[in-house]
């Protein structure tokens, strides 16, 4: 049932009042911005989060977020859209390595910056990529999130053994050259990747919409992030990123996000249309 739809004019005005009076809420008393996220997303994920609490209406989800900071650490995982997997669109990744590692070599040292990094996935999916190019010994790579879950699960390296056929799969399409296998211990239900694909990763807690940048990279990875963002909010996180980004740096976004109609277009250069690839050139 579409419950939009089964609100009334008057219900439906009066939950999205609530909607923006919990963001401004929890904006306030926690520092996690989702005020200009965009609206029918943010509304539905909210409404999970009320199911899943056991209140009936966004008031009374209000006073528990305000009330009780484990409702917020309750309604957190619901607001924070977590879907990954290693070496997701694998095209991608294979374009990465064609036309964007032959310049990281040239580079002393390396700095990526994965915003968004969920629960680690894409951030261990480089790291692979990088010790496959030779590359890893010279990289740092910063992976950073909202939700402190998130990181403390990527910072395990552990991800459960039947996803690993999709994961293969994913590798070899992408151009992975060894065997995937090699790189994690099966210990029962769940695999631990190898420790050695984290020495160079460096997780922090990072908001993209109130944080400032924190260091300049020669690769951001930003993939399905902004998908949920309104035009203030991209426009904000573009900003940033093109502040965070060297000369001649990489940003790779998802598949349904660009940099066109943003204020920093004529900024980049078009490394692979399809898959989202840019170069900052000014």
């Amino acid at each position: 049932m579409d419950l939009d739809n089964s609100l009334t004019k008057d219900e439906d005005e009066r939950e999205k009042i609530e909607v923006r009076l919990l963001l401004e809420a929890v904006f306030q008393m926690y520092g996690y911005d989702f005020r200009n996220y965009a609206f029918d997303s943010i509304r539905r994920r909210i409404r999970h989060g009320m199911h899943a609490i056991g209140v009936n209406n966004v008031s009374a989800l209000i006073e528990q977020v305000l009330h009780y900071p484990q409702r917020m650490h309750q309604l957190l995982r619901y607001l924070v859209v977590n879907v990954t997997e290693m070496f997701r669109d694998p095209s991608m990744f294979r374009t990465f390595r064609e036309k964007v590692v032959p310049f990281l070599h040239t580079y002393p040292h390396i700095r990526i910056w994965h915003a968004g990094c969920s629960t680690g996935e894409e951030v261990l999916s480089m790291a692979i990529l990088l010790h496959e190019e030779g590359l890893y010994d010279k990289a740092r790579i910063y992976a950073t999130d909202i939700d402190e879950d998130s990181l403390e699960k990527a910072q395990e390296g552990i991800f459960p053994l039947s996803n690993m056929k999709t994961y293969t799969h994913n590798y070899i399409q992408s151009g992975g050259t060894k065997s995937f296998s090699d790189y994690y211990t099966a210990q029962y239900d769940a695999v631990r990747f190898d420790p050695s694909l984290m020495k160079n990763i460096v997780f922090a807690r990072h908001n993209l919409v109130t944080d400032q940048s924190f260091n300049e990279f020669n690769v951001i990875f930003c993939r399905n992030v902004m998908i949920y963002f309104d035009k203030t909010l991209k426009g904000r996180v573009h900003q940033l990123f093109h502040e965070s980004l060297s000369m001649f740096g990489f940003l790779a976004l998802g598949d349904r996000e660009s940099i066109h109609f943003s204020e920093f277009e004529d900024s980049y250069k078009t490394v692979d249309l399809s898959e989202k690839l840019y170069q900052k050139m000014k």
